[in-house]
């Protein structure tokens, strides 16, 4: 990847002996785009990167810790924050504003700036175009793999790379984006595009998965666009280069998100819901999100129990209000549950156990009221979930 470097360290930030500071430094001249958590009580981290994206100075660099979330810390919160943009901004030569914070961990504890100073220079000493691999390992919390995905595009004879690396396996129901996720390409773009192909990116991917339901304090997807690729910049979405472009960052972005799911804390199986025929985007999203949040749907799939009247149960109570539940059908993979307001005459339940014995399902739901349509990604919840979190900070 042209005009992206990656340094990591091993600061110590909460745990000794592990991977757990990043910085990328980009090069002049790229643009950076980026959509957060709607969580209110947002980190310090994505309260500074809002206020940096802001200012109008190209960025030239993001920092990533893990350990720590700087979340729920108030002012001395964003005073750690604001002091290790100037801390690598000395360091790179470039000014405070033009640094990215983004942290990760523990919430409602104080992030060590002193760790985070000391290990800036080994990270400025390790900064290098093919460490996206050990970056994908340098901001992992409860993940058990790191997710990093790279592909290259022929934009008019010009060959572009699109690499992303993202963590997340608890915590999991993105408001825009996901826990962290970075993707980079070395193709020109223009401000404007860059800002549709997040937005449309975020809206098909990242936003469009669930753990556990639980929005976080400090999601953060970024886009950045170097240019140091060459070509021709893309100045608008009727550039022939521009839905080549869009497509390899969404599989980029779509990949990242699945491999958050497919990790979930504790997940056993991996599950597709796609609700189609609905009036509009909204309401067949809110249809998923009804499924794909039940604890009651969720641990029916990690026990391989088909109790399929909880996925009617979620779906009456996705909000829809003049829903005529005798028009829906369900589906499991290829197995029809439902219809006419109750289960599928040539459904059985050998067959329904049959198919949650899968590692991987497909719920898909037909509500026959449209033409619109909507895919959400999850996974089933375990004992393993429950250990995982009430042990988290031991």
């Amino acid at each position: 990847m042209k005009g992206v470097k990656l340094g990591i360290a091993e600061a110590g930030i909460r745990k000794a002996g592990r991977k757990d500071l990043l910085l990328m430094a980009l090069a002049e001249g790229t643009r950076v785009a980026g959509v957060f958590t709607q969580n209110r009580f947002c980190a310090a981290p994505v309260q500074v990167t809002r206020e940096n994206l802001a200012s109008g100075r190209m960025p030239r660099a993001l920092l990533v810790n893990t350990g720590v979330a700087n979340a729920g810390t108030g002012k001395s919160g964003l005073a750690v924050a604001r002091a290790s943009c100037s801390e690598v901004a000395r360091l790179l030569g470039c000014d405070a504003a033009q640094v990215l914070p983004f942290s990760t961990g523990v919430i409602m504890e104080s992030l060590p700036l002193e760790r985070i100073i000391a290990g800036l220079p080994v990270c400025i000493a390790d900064l290098g175009e093919n460490n996206w691999a050990q970056a994908a390992e340098s901001i992992m919390t409860t993940d058990s793999v790191a997710k990093a995905r790279s592909l290259r595009v022929n934009l008019d004879g010009i060959t572009a790379t699109v690499t992303g690396i993202a963590k997340g396996a608890g915590m999991i129901r993105p408001n825009m984006a996901t826990m962290l996720g970075f993707v980079a390409t070395d193709a020109a773009v223009t401000e404007e595009v860059l800002q549709q192909l997040i937005s449309y990116t975020a809206a098909r991917s990242f936003n469009r998965i669930s753990v556990d339901g639980d929005t976080s304090t400090n999601d953060s997807f970024v886009l950045m666009a170097t240019g140091a690729g060459g070509g021709s910049r893309i100045d608008s979405p009727r550039h022939p280069q521009f839905l080549p472009l869009r497509e390899a960052v969404l599989e980029v972005a779509q990949w990242l998100a699945q491999a958050i799911v497919r990790d979930g804390e504790g997940a056993t199986k991996f599950i597709t819901v796609s609700v189609e025929q609905g009036r509009d985007q909204a309401e067949c999203a809110a249809v998923a999100y009804a499924i794909a949040h039940s604890p009651l749907v969720k641990t029916a799939f990690f026990a391989s129990d088909p109790n399929l009247g909880r996925l009617l149960a979620a779906i009456g109570n996705a909000g829809i209000a003049d829903l005529e539940v005798n028009g829906v059908e369900v589906y499991l993979d290829d197995v029809p549950v439902a219809r006419e307001g109750g289960r599928a005459p040539d459904y059985g339940e050998d067959e329904g156990r049959r198919v949650m014995k899968r590692s991987e399902i497909t719920v898909r739901v037909v509500l026959n009221r449209g033409r619109a349509a909507a895919t959400v990604w999850t996974c089933d919840l375990s004992h393993e979930y429950v250990t995982i979190n009430a042990e988290y900070r031991t």
